[in-house]
């Protein structure tokens, strides 16, 4: 029953179920990502390691920090896009399938209900999908963004104290 769905909404429906995939793929992968990130932020020690950076300058340790903020970010606007996309499909299956009802509406004297339905079908379906798409990616991508900022957040703490470390010593 649900595949007949995903057939009777067309081919747009092809496309959101690529943004689905790809938003959930980004999606995990980020989460799995940041919660290996976290086990290495709350030990010191572990960062430490992780920096490696024991006669560095200040400069240095902004690059550090500069570059782990573009990997702790990368991703999320593919995510946020994936969303979009997804929605603005969905908008544009309902516009195609409306297109398809009226031109059967005009091609025709006599109209019946069948006639008509593959176009509505198609509009609804699209939107339908598009939005049970949308709506759980766009709350990942607010999931991940409070994320990535708490990351980011203890990262600057513990550079701070690295830095701390290196002027005491």
């Amino acid at each position: 029953m649900l595949f007949d769905f995903y057939l009777k909404g067309g081919m747009l429906m092809h496309f959101i179920l690529f943004c689905s995939i790809v938003g959930m793929s980004i999606f995990i992968y980020k989460s799995l990502e940041y919660r290996k990130i976290y086990k290495l932020l709350s030990d010191f020690n572990s960062f430490k390691d992780l920096v490696s950076l024991k006669n560095k300058n200040e400069e240095e340790l902004e690059i550090f920090w500069s570059k782990k903020t573009n990997e702790i970010e990368k991703g999320i606007s593919t995510l946020n896009l994936m969303a979009n996309l997804s929605t603005l499909l969905g908008l544009t299956g309902t516009v195609t399938g409306m297109i398809k009802t009226f031109m059967v509406i005009a091609g025709s004297e006599f109209t019946s209900p069948k006639m008509l339905a593959q176009g509505i079908w198609e509009a609804l379906l699209t939107t339908a999908f598009g939005l049970f798409v949308a709506i759980p990616i766009h709350i990942g991508v607010h999931y991940l963004e409070r994320k990535a900022d708490s990351i980011m957040f203890i990262l600057r703490e513990r550079i701070i104290e690295f830095k701390n470390g290196i002027e005491n010593t």
